[in-house]
């Protein structure tokens, strides 16, 4: 049985081997595909002197260590984005100061406001993108091939956009996108998931649907994509975040759905529960309670074994574990009929 198991793993996840990457074994009263790092939060309330906290951030391996990008929120609550390093994915060193980015036109004008990156390995190059304020929230973006020097690139949309999240591959020879337009502010008027394709990075197009919030309470408010799209033999393996409203506040849980891997507009099984929701005291009280938002995850093809990185309250960054085949079988018996 072991080994039928084993076959089922490796074939499901399309990735590169991770030996050294952060795992836990899941707990023997586990009852969900996910489970939390026994020690989380791993980055806590204000782990540098001129950081309030450390949230919505993402890592890739590098070498036989990790490298992530951050989300620091300073002392003043200006968000910026940091370098950081790990031996083990776990304990973090991140540099004081912002990453300072190459710009190829004045008129972009200088990163002061940059939040929520995801981190995207395409052919020979790392890709960054993030929330990037320029007359409104739209999709920032930048390259580096050693992290040292960022070169930044043409904004990929009009404000107002959040939560871009590029695919790790061409698809279709084009390179490929999800992001959640939406509007000022905490404005719910725009709150679903597109894709959209380019031939460049620079110009856009093409755009279509993915998956609208709802059906399900969980998710009426409004979604985002998440880490960037995992793929596997049976489709793209999109995590994402739902939001519902309460009579108090928002609550922000972690979804999942599998796209089509040709045509990634096209949903395969979209499930009707969330795989988390916040429990724990760290994703239920802090700057923003009731909150888990995934934006980082570190896949191993050899195991099938998941890294899930989120920020939780918006104040800590965590861990969930998970294996690849428990949360595409799951997506599938719970599928929306």
């Amino acid at each position: 049985m072991k080994n039928e198991m084993d076959a089922i793993v490796k074939t499901a996840l399309i990735a590169d081997a991770v030996p050294n990457m952060p795992w836990e074994p899941k707990p023997a009263d586990c009852k969900e595909v996910v489970w939390r790092h026994s020690k989380n939060p791993i980055i806590d309330l204000h782990p540098m002197p001129k950081a309030r906290s450390v949230f919505n951030s993402c890592v890739i391996p590098w070498k036989d260590h990790f490298l992530g990008v951050f989300r620091v929120d300073s002392l003043s609550m200006d968000p910026m984005l940091h370098l950081g390093t790990s031996p083990d994915g776990l304990d973090w060193s991140i540099e004081e100061e912002p990453i300072t980015f190459i710009s190829p036109d004045p008129a972009l004008g200088k990163v002061t406001n940059a939040y929520d990156p995801r981190l995207c390995k395409i052919d020979d190059k790392y890709y960054i993108t993030w929330c990037n304020s320029y007359y409104g929230a739209t999709i920032g973006q930048a390259w580096t091939t050693d992290f040292k020097t960022f070169h930044q690139m043409e904004n990929a949309f009009l404000p107002f956009n959040r939560n871009g999240v590029l695919f790790p591959k061409k698809i279709n020879g084009k390179f490929a996108m999800l992001s959640r337009p939406m509007g000022l502010g905490m404005a719910v008027n725009y709150g679903d998931i597109f894709f959209s394709e380019s031939p460049d990075l620079t110009y856009w197009g093409k755009h279509r649907i993915v998956f609208t919030r709802g059906p399900g309470k969980w998710e009426r408010v409004k979604i985002g994509p998440g880490p960037i799209p995992i793929e596997t033999t049976e489709g793209w393996l999109l995590l994402y975040h739902g939001v519902t409203d309460t009579c108090d506040s928002f609550v922000y849980s972690m979804g999942a759905a599998l796209l089509d891997l040709n045509e990634p507009s096209k949903v395969l099984y979209r499930c009707q529960f969330p795989l988390m929701t916040p429990e724990k005291i760290y994703e239920t009280a802090g700057y923003v309670g009731n909150v888990v938002f995934p934006t980082g995850v570190i896949a191993d093809g050899d195991t099938g074994r998941l890294a899930v990185y989120y920020g939780a309250a918006d104040t800590y960054t965590a861990v969930v574990y998970a294996h690849i085949d428990e949360i595409i079988a799951y997506v599938k018996e719970h599928a929306w009929k």
